[in-house]
């Protein structure tokens, strides 16, 4: 495989510009992280948000994820799998993000709250979201690069 052909190249040079404020902005605030995303290109933020939201997912579900401090990307994380043509991986995070109410908390410390504790119990029996873990992993259907591809597909088409 050729560096042209690696999977990822393409849509990783359109948000690595903006990798290092974006991350730095998390730790000033939802304002100041809000205020960065205002500033970078919706390509690169629909990119960023997915690029995030897949890699948490894949490591360690949406619970990892609505529990780091990446969760509050989950608004742009939908859209950035909906216009990347991601439409099944769009749904879950936007289902997922239905159990914070009707108003989603980026606010790290108010996830928290919401968020179950583990009490060492079966995952099936605490995580709310194990099925749409499962829905998730099974919609890429043993894909390998499937975010990267369909990333790659999509940066090329919107540039």
């Amino acid at each position: 495989m050729t560096s042209e052909e690696q999977p990822g190249k393409h849509y990783w040079s359109i948000i690595s510009p903006y990798w290092l404020s974006l991350n730095e902005s998390w730790d000033r605030g939802v304002p100041a992280f809000l205020a960065e995303c205002s500033q970078v290109p919706r390509l690169a933020l629909d990119l960023y948000a997915g690029h995030w939201c897949q890699s948490e997912v894949d490591n360690g579900g949406l619970y990892q994820f609505f529990f780091n401090t990446t969760g509050l990307l989950a608004p742009e994380a939908a859209h950035g799998f909906r216009v990347v043509g991601l439409l099944e991986w769009s749904a879950i995070v936007s289902e997922a993000v239905r159990f914070f109410g009707d108003r989603y908390p980026r606010e790290r410390s108010i996830r928290l709250e919401l968020l179950p504790e583990n009490g060492g119990r079966d995952r099936q029996s605490w995580d709310p979201f194990a099925s749409l873990d499962q829905r998730f992993y099974e919609c890429s259907d043993g894909a390998r690069f499937r975010w990267e591809r369909a990333a790659d597909a999509y940066a090329r088409r919107a540039v």
